[in-house]
């Protein structure tokens, strides 16, 4: 039947056939016990590398090593190890089946029979479709689009894990032992580290922990490269991500000179090169890249690090977008920790470069690893920010959600100006100080959002205050930042000394640094809270639950008066 239809089938419309002959088939990793248990059907599929009885260990490696590379499977989104046995574990992905990926593959690798000279073995026993090596491995479905892991699918299609406790199982992410030692090695391939920051959360997301291992690196090799040792000095380049998310007012050569303090004080000694870049607006994409390649040379390794959500993963699918390179797209979501393992990424850089995508390193002190994911799109920053400025005097409070407040304690003028730098959809509240305690318990968690709800403001734990002395000597500009990890910064503008009290949550950072951006609103937001769609909700649930309260009280006084007058009328009787 099959070289029946062949004939029928125009010579244009055909693809070359994969002819396999009986005795290459026999040498294959294939055996006639094993198509004896096979369907009948003369098309052979070859099943994914792992099996239900051959699960991959639960690691965060990926496939950063040659060797790992070429016996393991790794999700192209996240890095993880795929398997298919078991839906309860990391990696597991859903096998294509073999209906779906013959019904492309069948009619593709037919030829027209007369072509032929003869009959071969393979026609007379059957047609034989040798698998391409991209059907050997989970990498791709029928589609040719690369086949990622059940939970890549899902943040990919829905923008959230179906099973976030499955993560749980995974070992914590160890990058000193994973990827340090190789920074540290005084030999081998030429290494270039690419530090991914955030520039809406600067502080929050630069990894300190990196940069004090790679300082100190350089320091040991440059010295023993200076002794006539063998010294492998990694390169740093530091990439500012997200840079469409500050004003547009900022001044590009002022926020390189405060990027390089605020590194120098997180515990990075030496920038080879600093680059901001926008993944979204492709802007510094190709330069970056160019200084990258020069740097790694012809062997060299790249290892892109930065803490969750830091941008890292949409950092290198931009790069794929500018160069055209067969780089499969790394999963990307606004939530934390969306890369598990080391993602080897092809096609970026020339030669044998290797490019390599690490998970988010989780830095527990930033306010967004408390948050659930409904609380975590509210403070995340998706775009340009705006400031929202008060004029403010001592014994007054401003709240930025139920995660921040500021209160004014002392000051040495009769009023300064307080900038609140953070996402718009968070509400902001001003009020007096003695009032703090009273607002707490009425509205965090309904007009002041996050956390949401009362039970969620319970859960975040207690609340800590730190104390700043402060000085400026201009109304008209922003002296000073005071920021929450995570959350965003109230910028200080007073010509004088202040005393600041700031209160979080117990274990957050929170950082006192030269202004960011010094310009302030040209309008004042009023005392109370700031219009927003979380306040108005509030304010109509408080509506119709009052309403809801009086129906019901006016209800019981009728039934009360009621059952009053018919009293009165038994004891007349």
């Amino acid at each position: 039947m099959l070289a029946k239809a062949a004939r029928e089938l125009s010579s244009s419309k055909l693809k070359p056939l994969f002819a396999l002959s009986l005795s290459s088939f026999k040498s294959s990793t294939w055996t006639e016990t094993n198509t004896s248990n096979r369907s009948k059907s003369p098309f052979l599929l070859l099943l994914p590398r792992y099996s239900s009885t051959n699960v991959p260990p639960l690691t965060r490696d990926g496939n950063y090593s040659d060797a790992t590379s070429a016996t393991v499977s790794v999700c192209p989104g996240c890095g993880v190890h795929m398997q298919n046995s078991n839906p309860k574990h990391p990696g597991f992905f859903i096998r294509p089946s073999i209906e779906k990926q013959n019904s492309g593959s069948v009619l593709r690798n037919l030829v027209p029979i007369s072509q032929e000279p003869e009959f071969t073995n393979s026609i007379k026993h059957g047609l034989l479709v040798e698998p391409n090596s991209s059907e050997i491995s989970p990498k791709e479905d029928e589609t040719g689009r690369p086949l990622v892991c059940a939970r890549c699918h899902s943040l990919r299609h829905y923008g959230r894990v179906k099973d976030p406790t499955v993560e749980n199982l995974l070992p914590d992410f160890d990058f000193d032992h994973t990827v340090g030692r190789r920074l540290g090695s005084a030999s081998g391939a030429r290494t270039v580290v690419l530090m991914v920051v955030d520039a809406s959360d600067f502080d929050g997301s630069f990894p300190k922990r990196v940069a004090k291992l790679v300082s100190r690196t350089i320091d040991e090799n440059n010295t023993a490269w200076k002794e006539g040792r063998s010294g492998n000095v990694p390169r740093v380049v530091v990439v500012v991500t997200k840079i469409d998310l500050l004003p547009s007012s900022l001044s590009p050569t002022r926020f390189e000179q405060w990027v390089r303090q605020r590194a120098r004080e997180g515990g990075l000694s030496k920038i080879t090169k600093l680059h901001f870049v926008s993944p979204v607006k492709n802007w510094g994409i190709k330069d970056m890249v160019e200084d990258v390649a020069a740097m790694a040379g012809k062997r060299g390794q790249v290892w892109a690090v930065g803490s969750q959500n830091a941008g890292k993963s949409t950092l290198i699918n931009a790069v794929r977008k500018v160069f055209g390179g067969k780089v499969w797209h790394l999963t990307e979501a606004p939530v934390p920790g969306t890369t598990l393992g080391i993602v080897r990424v092809e096609g970026v850089l020339p030669f044998e470069a290797k490019l390599f995508d690490t998970p988010g390193l989780l830095n527990p002190h930033q306010i967004t690893t408390r948050l659930t994911r409904e609380e975590h799109k509210l403070v995340q920053i998706s775009k340009e920010l705006k400031p929202r400025t008060y004029r403010i005097k001592e014994g007054y409070t401003v709240h930025i959600g139920g995660l921040m407040r500021l209160d004014i304690d002392e000051s040495s003028v009769d009023s300064m100006y307080v900038t609140v730098w953070a996402s718009s959809s968070v509400p902001l509240h001003m009020g007096k100080k003695e009032n703090a305690y009273k607002t707490l318990e009425e509205h965090f968690g309904s007009r002041l959002q996050p956390p949401i709800g009362e039970k969620r403001v319970e859960e975040m734990g207690k609340w800590v205050r730190k104390e700043f002395r402060v000085s400026g000597s201009s109304w008209d500009a922003s002296s000073v930042d005071i920021a929450v990890s995570g959350l965003g910064w109230f910028a200080i503008g007073l010509k004088g000394n202040a005393v600041l009290g700031v209160w979080t949550h117990e274990g957050i950072d929170v950082f006192l640094r030269d202004s960011l951006v010094p310009q302030r609103a040209r309008t004042f937001e009023d005392s109370g809270f700031t219009v927003s769609k979380i306040v108005a909700k509030a304010d109509r649930d408080f509506n119709i639950n009052h309403k809801e309260k009086r129906r019901l009280n006016k209800k019981s006084t009728s039934s009360d008066s009621v059952s009053d007058i018919e009293n009165c009328q038994e004891v007349s009787l």
